[in-house]
């Protein structure tokens, strides 16, 4: 790899030019770092240790948990302490994992997400065979099949990106390494990097949009045919998934699929913080506090906590 580029480090950008970014450094990063880490926790700890929560549903919620959790550890700690420290250096080295692990979270992450709403889709259209269906050993299996496929996803971007050579200005407009700051910096043909970018975007995000659309209208048609207040109860489960979704894909597809030419640094940095920063941290609170199984399965859980204090 360090023979692939003259460049030995890259300087990731604090602040655009004419901007001072430090009150989110030592605020909002922080606060919502915690609030991120505690609210996940919190519901890895509940779905765990509560028998009731043992189903595919939550299965996949908490797996959701813990990989938002290290969505969020792998770019805002070491935004936080290069804006802290001064230092903005980061190594070839280090570059290239912190793409390859932003990659295979947002790739994870959007599998998940999709997997999610066909878990909606089995439970509120063929409720009878639900259990069937989602058996343990294919939800296992399927979340096996999203963590490799991320591997493979972030492998194949990641050494496309690194076979380029830096030869220009290393520093990288953004708080983190991502592909489309490095390829702005490459003096290299970024054509085809370009083109898979495109391509596998289409392919992966298009198709768990498509899958997660059509999903939707199949539960909101089976669901306008239920009593009142059963629909209201299925629409409210259903619609905080498609507000993540949302903002997930939308902020994403923006960074990654936006002209160099028309990129401006500010907006990037924002949308970027979107799709790494705002997922993880909504999760928790639409899951759990919108969610009665999880409040109910929190309040059982600290009751036993303090009996067995007692």
């Amino acid at each position: 790899m360090a023979n692939a580029t003259m460049v030995t480090e890259f300087l990731l950008l604090s602040s655009p030019a004419g901007w001072d970014l430090s009150f989110f450094y030592f605020t909002v990063f922080p606060m919502t770092y915690l609030g991120t880490l505690l609210g996940n926790l919190l519901i890895v700890s509940v779905t765990t240790a509560d028998q009731n929560l043992h189903t595919p549903m939550y299965f996949f919620l908490r797996n959701l948990s813990i990989l938002d959790m290290c969505f969020i550890s792998v770019t805002v700690p070491n935004a936080c302490v290069n804006s802290l420290t001064g230092n903005r250096a980061i190594s070839v080295a280090g570059c290239a994992t912190q793409i390859f692990l932003v990659i295979f979270c947002a790739c994870v992450e959007i599998l998940f997400l999709t997997i999610m709403a066909w878990d909606r889709y089995v439970a509120i259209c063929q409720p009878f065979q639900y259990l069937l269906i989602m058996s343990p050993q294919f939800c296992v299996h399927i979340t096996l099949a999203s963590l490799l496929s991320g591997l493979l996803y972030a492998g194949v971007h990641t050494g496309n990106t690194f076979r380029l050579s830096f030869c220009q200005s290393n520093v990288v407009h953004q708080f983190f390494c991502d592909v489309p700051s490095l390829l702005r910096l490459s003096c290299s043909d970024t054509t085809s990097n370009q083109v898979l970018l495109l391509v596998s975007a289409v392919l992966i995000c298009g198709s768990c949009f498509t899958f997660i659309a059509m999903s939707y209208i199949r539960i909101f048609s089976t669901v306008l045919k239920f009593p009142t207040g059963k629909s209201v109860k299925a629409f409210s489960t259903c619609t905080p998934h498609i507000l993540v979704f949302s903002v997930f894909l939308s902020s994403g597809t923006a960074v990654y699929l936006r002209s160099s030419a028309t990129s401006d640094t500010l907006q990037n940095m924002v949308l970027s913080a979107f799709y790494t920063m705002v997922p993880p941290f909504l999760n928790p609170l639409i899951y759990s506090l919108r969610n009665k199984q999880v409040k109910e399965a929190v309040r059982r859980v600290m009751q036993r906590q303090l009996f067995s204090r007692k």
